[in-house]
């Protein structure tokens, strides 16, 4: 049964047509992914299932009962909220449970502070707190722009699990490959003001897109052979004027008017990188903490000319910090790094370096150069834009009006025409729609150089890097040979106990999976003793905790937090701060055991609701 219906609607802004007489539709239950070139619309099609903005014309129902919950690519929260408030805000803050649940979905997504002021937090970290509040919405559709940006691999990992167990419908723009190859079932593309929709994964529609394309091709080549075929008649000089003449010719005329398959818009990245002397870039002994945090410790290598670095870990690790050391944006506490003279760093930060909104897109390019060298030789800045999908109406407009993919690109189009020989990505993936990703990795796969990159998305690291940096905690920063796939095995080979093959955590996931295979064993002994027409119900010690469970985690987590406080105010006292870690760890293991029972007592208690149902 569909959800939503939008026929025939049409969207533009000013002189931009986003939509033309394009339609969409979304089923119950239906996981779609929404990909397309940035700057067509990807977004604006969310504003507009979710009411935000309403197409120019067209017809968009939405079923009576549907409730829908939107996940913004930019959050906005107000300034006194605090982490807590935000999750909780449009429910029920007087649900133990919910917010039980609530904390434990931060606590996975890597926030513990709940008390913590909303507006003090990362622009990431802001995202993450908007993403539990969707995730929480009883809705029957769930819209989310950009869920994967600012999670790490294994916030990642969680979210597609999540998604993969979720009832409702979901419709979110996302460029993770991986995400949309493990989680959707229908892939939707944005392309010249239309939509068109590909049943199956990612992978899927990789494979439909290649057999249209081939397929429009094939047919090009036969009209352009009959076409050929009938002008060589046609130019034999007329025979005798007849009916059946003019029917040949009227049947050039539309062979002729038969418009051919539009060649798929591509960035074309090409520069000339710069020569490259004996000395690179050399770290000797870095160290560097912030307050008692220990960010990077003691930590060498020498970078060779062909390296391309993959660096991964949680986020707030401290891959960022390593990258603007070595840009100069950030002096460590200790050790040394030395840069070669013939050095030239391209330096792509993870947000954009300040653009002046007023500032016309062109005149942004020309501050470097009006003519850049190529491998083609030398071009315009105007003919460079085009190669980056700015065409003539895009150059003159103001950076304010650009989309943030269109702004990302030009911000990626300065920095590579300087002819860099290394390029540092902090999360270059964010905001890049897929056909730019997928040019720069074939440009990636061509440069000569260095490259080191902090990303969290996993396809990019497994296409471009050979070697891994991994932050594995008090500042150390393991080295692994080959991309991210290979990380991951060698990874869990270093740590049995802790690593699955496939990345996630043991302790996580055997722990869900001992928890729930109890439940359904305990739940399924009452089943068979209970008379079929007979109720169920918790037994009384399981009602009586039940009924508790909720306050005795949160005094647990409130005795966990002072502790943190009170380490941090006894750093220097050894003695004292060696109690306290033995306490904290006795009361981080009853925590895990509380959180064990909390989720077998609520999953029985589901079970018992639904069979009960089922009796009355």
């Amino acid at each position: 049964m569909n959800l939503l219906t939008m026929n025939n609607f049409s969207k533009s802004y000013t002189d931009r047509m986003l939509f033309d007489r394009a339609s969409f539709h979304v089923q119950e239950g239906e996981k779609v992914g929404v990909i397309g070139a940035n700057g067509m619309g990807k977004s604006t099609l969310l504003k507009m299932i979710t009411g935000e903005e309403a197409p120019d014309e067209g017809e968009l129902v939405m079923a009576n009962y549907a409730k829908v919950a939107y996940l913004k690519q930019t959050p906005v929260f107000s300034d006194e909220q605090t982490v807590l408030d935000a999750v909780m805000q449009k429910l029920d803050c007087k649900d133990a449970s919910l917010v039980a649940e609530a904390k434990a979905m931060l606590g996975r997504l890597g926030i513990t502070d709940y008390v913590f002021p909303i507006s003090h937090m990362s622009g990431g970290e802001q995202k993450r707190v908007a993403l539990v509040n969707a995730l929480l919405l009883p809705v029957d559709l769930l819209v989310l722009d950009e869920p994967t940006n600012h999670l790490d691999h294994e916030m990642s990992r969680w979210l597609e699990d999540y998604l993969l167990s979720y009832k409702g419908a979901v419709v979110m723009v996302t460029h993770d490959r991986y995400f949309l190859d493990r989680v959707v079932d229908r892939i939707v593309e944005v392309e010249r003001g239309q939509i068109y929709s590909y049943i199956g994964t990612y992978a899927e529609y990789v494979g439909q897109k290649l057999k249209q394309r081939n397929k429009a091709v094939s047919a090009e080549k036969k009209r352009q052979n009959i076409l050929r075929k009938e002008l060589a008649w046609l130019g034999r000089g007329a025979r005798a004027r007849s009916t059946k003449q003019k029917a040949h010719i009227q049947r050039i005329e539309e062979l002729m008017n038969i418009a051919g398959p539009v060649a798929e818009e591509t960035v074309m990245m090409s520069s000339v990188a710069s020569r490259m002397g004996g000395k690179t870039i050399e770290l000797s002994h870095l160290s560097k903490r912030f307050g008692n945090r220990v960010i990077v410790s003691d930590f060498s290598y020498h970078f060779l000319r062909d390296d391309r670095i993959g660096i991964v870990g949680s986020n707030g690790s401290g891959k960022s910090t390593l990258l603007k050391m070595i840009v100069g944006d950030i002096l460590p506490d200790q050790g040394v790094i030395e840069i070669g003279e013939t050095i030239r760093i391209g330096y792509f930060a993870q947000t954009n370096v300040h653009m002046d909104e007023e500032m016309k897109a062109i005149d942004y390019v020309r501050e470097v150069a009006d003519y850049i060298q190529t491998e083609d030789g030398k071009i315009t800045a105007s003919a460079l834009m085009e190669r980056f999908l700015f065409d003539g109406t895009l150059q003159w407009s103001k950076i304010g009006k650009l989309s943030g993919g269109e702004r990302r690109r030009l911000f990626l189009m300065r920095i590579l025409m300087q002819a860099p020989n290394v390029l540092i990505f902090d999360e270059p993936t964010n905001d890049l729609d897929i056909h730019t990703l997928n040019v720069l990795e074939d440009y990636l796969d061509q440069f000569r150089g260095i490259l080191m990159i902090v990303s969290h998305d996993r396809y990019f690291l497994d296409r471009v890097v050979n070697r891994i940096f991994a932050f594995e905690g008090d500042g150390q920063i393991c080295r692994y040979e080959g991309n991210y796939s290979d990380y991951l095995i060698e990874r869990a080979e270093r740590y049995p106990d802790k690593y699955n093959r496939d990345g996630s955590l043991i302790a996580w996931s055997a722990r869900k999976d001992k928890v729930y295979a109890k439940a359904e064993r305990n739940a399924g002994k009452s089943w068979k003793t209970q008379n079929p027409n007979e109720k169920l119900k918790f037994s009384y010690n399981e009602q009586r905790e039940y009924d508790t469970i909720d306050a005795d985690i949160e005094c647990l987590e409130q005795a966990l937090e002072k502790i943190s406080q009170s380490m941090e105010a006894n750093a220097t006292n050894s003695v004292k701060l060696k109690e306290l870690l033995e306490e904290q760890e006795r009361l981080s293991k009853e925590l895990d055991n509380k959180m064990e029972r909390w989720v077998y007592l609520n999953d029985l208690a589901e079970k018992i609701a639904a069979k009960n149902r089922l009796i009355d």
